[in-house]
């Protein structure tokens, strides 16, 4: 049994479970719907357009790579941007951080309701949907709650069980396809302006990695399995990705406008049982999806607490079960809140905003922390530079694709974090005048 460290945290996530913690932050809902809304915009291409986006996640988190083999504590993003730039950027990106993290689970509750919806209809009402969003959020934070150990083997069960129905409709698909000497489907022209539009919705698919890079003071050997749990989990959510995309576009009759393509692909050779197992995959596929955040997300404000740069009580550690007790109880209410009053498209926008910000400061970052702590990684990237310019443009390039409704929120967590910022300062000089 692994013992309390001195931050009286349990380090008990090990290699493979990080591995699957990081798999089960990225693959949520949007693999059961964005094959066809790809397949609209550039066709059979979809496919290329798929491993594109993957190339280019990968240059990001072939960063975070590194950045993660310098660390040993509790923080990810935050961690990399205050060692790197100081607290005020810290600060900043700690805030963007977990405004991102908490809209993307609760625009995954949303979606959850939504395909509950599929086997009762009722569930969309206001009083069931309440119900079911506070059992969906109510029973993982219990989990949670009681120890980073049952949290983990809680995602690590999910992730196999969302794997499971996307193995049916690749493999079964596949043999569809040959046996039935399907070719691909015609594709309509494809306007060029089409393709960014198609990375920039697949690269938010890719998206998540770093929740898992946060609960880094409760891993086993953080600095190595960091580094393995990335690449090992690009390269499984680039081959599930791919080969489902492949799947659809050359099975389905009509990819570009199925509304459940994964769905339509497997009624083609288990009939509508089959169809009805996928649903149920979705359902399987966002709720692991909301057990990774609950497990990692409270770890960001128990790192900045943990710093002087939040409120002491966010850092509290329960005696008994050894979690970030307050965070997590706070997480919960916030990401509840979200998912009530929010809905699903309005917390993805919000999500991805916040995300490519934090996105390029760790990008920016990498050179930076080169110079300040040299041979402080134990994963070196080769042409680190190079990698780190990549992202940063890339992330640039993406913000003035993204839909920016939700730049009044953004404003305001960049506000609500400057002022965090200066309280903190205040706080310090007064205890410096003190002493």
């Amino acid at each position: 049994m692994s013992q309390p460290n001195q931050t009286g945290l349990v380090r008990a996530i090990g290699r493979w479970s990080l591995a699957a913690l990081i798999v089960n932050s990225i693959i949520g809902s949007g693999i059961f719907g964005l094959p066809s809304v790809v397949a609209g915009l550039v066709g059979t291409a979809s496919v290329w357009a798929v491993l594109a986006a993957g190339g280019a996640i990968g240059i990001i988190m072939a960063c975070f790579a590194e950045l993660a083999s310098q660390f040993t504590q509790a923080g990810g993003p935050y961690l990399y941007a205050r060692t790197a730039f100081g607290r005020l950027v810290g600060i900043e990106t700690g805030w963007m951080f977990w405004l991102s993290q908490l809209a993307a689970p609760a625009a995954n509750a949303n979606l959850f309701v939504i395909y509950f919806g599929e086997f009762w209809p009722g569930a969309k009402a206001p009083v069931p949907r309440f119900l079911i969003l506070t059992l969906l959020i109510g029973i993982l934070t219990v989990i949670n709650y009681r120890g980073v150990r049952a949290g983990t083997e809680v995602s690590n069960v999910f992730t196999i069980a969302k794997l499971v129905p996307l193995a049916i409709v690749i493999v079964g698909g596949a043999i569809y396809f040959f046996a039935t000497h399907a070719g691909m489907s015609s594709a309509s022209v494809v306007n060029t302006n089409d393709w960014p539009k198609a990375i920039l919705l697949l690269l938010f698919a890719y998206g998540g990695f770093e929740t898992a890079l946060t609960p880094m003071s409760e891993a086993k050997d953080p600095r190595r399995d960091a580094v393995f749990g990335l690449f090992a989990a690009l390269v499984t959510c680039t081959l599930v990705y791919t080969l489902i995309q492949w799947v659809v576009v050359g099975v389905s009759p009509d990819p570009a406008h199925s509304e459940r393509p994964l769905a339509d692909v497997v009624r083609l050779f288990l009939g509508s049982k089959g169809a009805d197992l996928i649903a149920i995959g979705a359902l399987v596929s966002v709720y692991g999806y909301l057990s990774a955040k609950i497990l990692a997300v409270p770890r960001i404000t128990y790192a900045l607490a943990e710093r002087g740069d939040f409120p002491r009580l966010f850092g509290a550690v329960h005696p008994r079960f050894h979690t970030p007790y307050f965070s997590i109880l706070v997480f919960a209410v916030v990401a509840w809140l979200l998912a009530i009053f929010g809905s699903f498209a309005w917390n993805v926008t919000l999500s991805a905003l916040a995300r490519l910000f934090y996105y390029g400061i760790g990008c920016a970052a990498l050179p930076v922390l080169r110079r300040k702590q040299p041979g402080a990684a134990l994963f070196r990237l080769p042409g680190g530079n190079v990698f780190s310019g990549a992202g940063v443009v890339i992330c640039l390039v993406l913000v003035t694709r993204v839909d920016r409704s939700g730049s009044l929120i953004l404003l305001a967590t960049i506000l609500a974090a400057l002022l965090n910022w200066a309280w903190v300062r205040n706080r310090k000089e007064i205890e410096i005048g003190v002493r």
